[in-house]
C-alpha cells in the first residue's frame, strides 16, 4: 500500500532532522587517531578562550586501545600550537609509554586518579579560567538560572579543600571521589574541572561550565537570582547533559577549527 502524503512528509522530516551521532570505526587505530585529533583540537579551543595561563591547565583522553593509559598535553607546549604528534601517553602509574616530553605533575595526580576510579569517564578537562577562578572562590554550586546552567543541575559538586598545588595522587583520589558520576567539579580557590564520555564532551562541557559561572557572577552582581524550579531543571538536564548532546556541542567548533588551521591534525 502506498504511503499517504502526510506519511511521506513525516518520513522526509524525520530524515531531514536526524540527529548527528558519533562515528563508527573500522579499526582501533583509526579510532585512536580520530580521538587524538579531537584532543589536540580541544587545546586549540581552550587557547581561543584564554584557558591557557602559564603551565596551568590540562585535558586528558583515555586511550581506546590501552584503557589503563591516557593521552595528555606535554608541559610547556602552548595550547595554540598543540598537535597530535605532541601528545603524550602515560599509564595510571605515571610511566610515560608514548612520547618524549614531560607532563605536568598536577595533571598526572588529578587525571590519573579520575581515569582509574571512573571507567565511564574517557576525558577530563581542567583549567584556571578567569571566571572559573572567581566563581570557585565563592565555595558554592552553580544555580539553575538558565537553560544552559540546567545541564549542571545535580550534575556537579564543590571540592572545598585547597592545600596548594596538587602534588600527589592522594588529593587526586579525593577529587575523583568528589566528582563521582557528575560531569563537573568546582575546585574551591582553584578552578574548574569537567568530565565526559568523549573528549568532545569534556571540552564542550568546560566551555559551557565556565560560561555559566560567568553568567552567574554577572547576575549576582546585578541583584537576587531567579532560579528554575527543580523539576524543570532536572528535565532540562536530562536532555542537554546527555552524552549525545554534549558530544554534539563540540562538532561545530571542531569544524571551525579545521577550517581556520588544521595543523593540529599532524
Amino acid at each position: 500500500m502506498s504511503s499517504t502524503p502526510d506519511t511521506e512528509r513525516l518520513t522526509r522530516g524525520a530524515d531531514r532532522f536526524a540527529m548527528m551521532s558519533p562515528p563508527t570505526f573500522n579499526s582501533a587505530s583509526e579510532q585512536q587517531y580520530y580521538e587524538k585529533c579531537r584532543l589536540a583540537a580541544a587545546f586549540r579551543l581552550f587557547s581561543k578562550y584564554g584557558f591557557d595561563e602559564g603551565l596551568a591547565g590540562h585535558i586528558s583522553l583515555r586511550d581506546c586501545i590501552s584503557p589503563d593509559t591516557f593521552w595528555v598535553n606535554p608541559v610547556g607546549r602552548h595550547f595554540s600550537m598543540m598537535r597530535v604528534s605532541d601528545l603524550v601517553r602515560v599509564s595510571h602509574e605515571g610511566e610515560i609509554v608514548e612520547g618524549h616530553s614531560p607532563i605536568n605533575n598536577a595533571a598526572f595526580a588529578i587525571h590519573s586518579r579520575i581515569h582509574a576510579q571512573h571507567p565511564h569517564v574517557n576525558a577530563v578537562a581542567h583549567a584556571h579560567s578567569v571566571s572559573g577562578r572567581a566563581f570557585a572562590s565563592l565555595g558554592q554550586k552553580l544555580a539553575p538560572i538558565s537553560q544552559d546552567a540546567c545541564m549542571f543541575f545535580e550534575n556537579h559538586d564543590v571540592f572545598s579543600e585547597f592545600h596548594g598545588v596538587v602534588a600527589d595522587t592522594t588529593e587526586g583520589d579525593r577529587i575523583a571521589d568528589k566528582l563521582g558520576n557528575h560531569i563537573a567539579l568546582i575546585l574551591q580557590n582553584h578552578g574548574l574541572l569537567t568530565a565526559g564520555s568523549s573528549v568532545d564532551a569534556a571540552a564542550a562541557n568546560f566551555v559551557m561550565f565556565d560560561s555559566c559561572c560567568h553568567s552567574q557572577l554577572l547576575a549576582q552582581a546585578a541583584g537576587p537570582l531567579t532560579t528554575i524550579d527543580d523539576q524543570t531543571a532536572r528535565q532540562t538536564a536530562a536532555v542537554n547533559a546527555s552524552d549525545l548532546v554534549t558530544w554534539g556541542n563540540f562538532q561545530p567548533v571542531y569544524e571551525k577549527l579545521v577550517s581556520e588551521d588544521d595543523s593540529f591534525l599532524n
